[in-house]
């Protein structure tokens, strides 16, 4: 059920990336394979199997009773939540959750409270909307924050009562109840929790919908394949959708991927012949929107009726939450792709540089470095300059090289390659805004490394680091990405963690080494690895997802879709010292339910998660729903969760 409305069952389909650039898995296998020889000669890093994980104290992590219990995330000690199959959100022990919002709830002034008998188009672009992803908390005056947060899809089959609502009445209530919302939350007086604030006391509030007027910007901006009937200047776009994960930018903007926006786009007639292999390579077919058909209701999803309007979809988003009356941005300098997220770090020399992935099984991983500087001072002028900082600059593709060398780990060394420039192309045969819109295209061209669904992709604050989750790539060993000698397992179901050290730490160049961090899976398997920790002391961890930090530099991880036979989860992972590689479950989620977000909050008191698709199951209906998660109605209702030390 998941595959089939989050993104239009993709890998039931061929691999959009039929290229015969190298592929990650040739990389790392090889990389594994060197480790096991090693081992065997007597090198320190096992890939034998070992007993299996203890969640107790018993195998756990050496602390007395009672030590360590600190309310900060990053510093404390907890014994890891053990595999489980709870409908419900199980913490560690110690630590407690709540609610902070629920789908439907009221976000702006006028919104009735929910009932799903009675949804309207109307209420719904008023109310907190469904399936959220990225979470974001930004600050305000006192205890109050913004929760900026994606609503990345919808499942009609979960959302409404049998025989209740028309087709189209469905439709129009699910395109506003994509997008994002922004809400005002207040922290509550005992550290940890969040409170919504009252609509009637929150101007900040906001919701951003399938219809929201968004403005595009960069040199793809105004181009013919951009324009449409509703809108000649190519330049206005109405809507976002299948918002994956984001970031928020040192401007204190966030930003917001559009992910698999080609589900969304379909047609009874013919093809445009002109775009055939554009369409091709992101997944855009005529019957690609059986599951939806939203053309039915709008004709602008016709890609016969209006061929430009999936070409305006796929792009980065930058919303600015303080500003309820801003209009959003699509920022084309950044690529047209399956966007997860793009998140900002600040170079030495004061160059903002995004990292990016593209969520498909064979695609790439990239970055972007802007042509201007960072102004920090905090003035309103500097934010406007700050707002622009994404539509000028170089467009980058990595390329990852096993270093072929017998040290013992999983590593080699990288190159970013350049796409474009905002003035000059380096693809032959593309111009600036052919690389800009068919960015897979332009990629394929210069021989980057196929990843294994590229995710999230984050700098670590504190190391600078930059981290990605691979989450899996079922199809290996297919006639699209075959076993070979390098290659002789198919089939990666649990994904990989990817660690990515930039060449002196300059974000702006062009060199990097890479290690993989984390091979994921049950610790008993052989080929699992994390980071040399002993692996009868880990949590077993099954596809990667989103990742974040916190100020003491450990990494955060989620997961979406475990392997395993478990319900997915948050992770946290030191990455340096003794406990390096140390995988420890902090929370789990309810049935069908995908852990997304995450966030750890500034002070550390707390986790944000966005448990997504609680209930999501074949055979699972509103009426009959596999779960009941957040146990407020008979129903499931996708929310945010905030964490803490009870």
């Amino acid at each position: 059920m998941t595959c089939r409305y989050k993104c239009g069952n993709a890998c039931d389909q061929p691999v959009p990336n039929t290229s015969a650039n190298q592929h990650v898995q040739d990389v790392i296998t090889t990389a594994l394979a060197r480790r096991s020889v090693l081992k065997v000669g007597g090198g320190a890093l096992a890939l034998s199997a070992v007993s299996s994980f203890a969640p107790a104290a018993a195998k756990g992590n050496g602390a007395p009773a009672g030590a360590g219990l600190s309310r900060n995330l990053g510093a404390t000690q907890f014994s890891p939540v053990p595999p489980n199959t709870h409908d419900d959100v199980t913490t560690a022990d110690g630590f407690t959750s709540d609610v902070v919002i629920r789908w439907g709830d009221p976000v702006v002034a006028g919104a009735p409270g929910f009932d799903a008998d009675n949804q309207t188009p109307e209420s719904a672009a008023k109310q907190f909307g469904y399936n959220n992803d990225y979470v974001g908390v930004l600050p305000l005056a006192g205890r109050r924050h913004l929760l900026v947060t994606n609503h990345e899809y919808t499942n009609e089959e979960l959302m409404f009562p049998a025989g209740r609502y028309s087709d189209d009445a469905k439709r129009k209530i699910a395109i506003q109840s994509h997008g994002l919302s922004v809400v005002e939350i207040v922290r509550d007086p005992e550290p940890g929790g969040y409170t919504v604030r009252p609509v009637g006391k929150a101007p900040y509030n906001r919701r951003i919908t399938g219809t929201t007027p968004f403005t595009v910007d960069g040199p793809a901006a105004g181009d013919a394949r951009l324009r449409t009937a509703a809108d000649p200047t190519g330049k206005k776009v109405l809507g976002t959708f299948n918002n994956c994960a984001g970031g928020t930018t040192p401007w204190g903007t966030v930003l917001s991927g559009e992910e698999n926006f080609n589900q969304y786009f379909g047609t009874d007639g013919a093809l445009d012949t002109r775009y055939t292999a554009s369409y091709a390579r992101l997944g855009i077919s005529r019957t690609g929107d059986s599951s939806r058909k939203w053309r039915l209701s709008d004709p602008r999803f016709d890609l016969t009726t209006e061929p430009h309007e999936v070409f305006r979809f796929g792009w980065v988003v930058e919303v600015d939450p303080y500003d309820p009356t801003s209009t959003p941005v699509k920022h084309t300098m950044l690529g047209r792709f399956k966007h997860e997220g793009a998140n900002v770090t600040i170079s030495r020399g004061g160059h903002a540089v995004a990292y990016m992935g593209d969520d498909e099984r064979g695609d790439y991983l990239y970055k972007f470095v802007s042509a201007e500087r960072f102004d920090p001072t905090e003035t309103q002028q500097a934010k406007k300059h700050n707002m622009t900082l994404l539509t000028k600059g170089t467009l980058y593709v990595a390329r990852l090289t096993g270093d072929g060398a017998a040290d013992g780990v999983h590593d080699g060394t990288g190159e970013w390659i350049r796409l474009t420039t905002d003035t000059e192309s380096f693809v032959p045969g593309m111009s600036v805004v052919d690389v800009l819109i068919d960015t897979r295209l332009a990629a394929d061209k210069v021989a980057p490394t196929k990843m294994d669904r590229p995710e999230d992709v984050e700098p670590n604050p504190v190391s600078g680091k930059i981290y990605a989750a691979l989450t899996n790539n079922t199809n290996r060993g297919n006639s699209a990405i075959p076993v070979d000698e390098a290659n002789p397992v198919a089939g990666n179901k649990h994904g990989y963690v990817l660690e990515i050290t930039e060449n002196a730490g300059d974000h702006t160049g062009t060199a990097f080494t890479w290690l993989l961090l984390l091979v994921c899976g049950d610790p008993n398997d052989a080929a699992t690895y994390f980071g040399g920790f002993p692996k009868d002391q880990v949590s077993p961890i099954s596809c990667p997802d989103n990742v974040a930090f916190d100020r003491q530099g450990n990494l955060w991880i989620s997961t979406d879709g475990n392997a395993l036979g478990y319900h997915d989860g948050l992770f946290r992972v030191p990455l340096t010292g003794a406990k390096r590689g140390q995988v420890q479950q902090f929370l789990s989620m309810p049935t069908g339910a995908e852990t997304c977000g995450p966030l750890i909050s500034e002070d550390q008191l707390t986790a944000f998660v966005a448990v997504q698709h609680p209930g999501e199951k074949g055979g699972s209906t509103f009426e009959t729903p596999a779960s009941t998660w957040p146990h407020t109605d008979a129903f499931p209702r996708p929310s945010v969760v905030a964490a803490y030390r009870a």
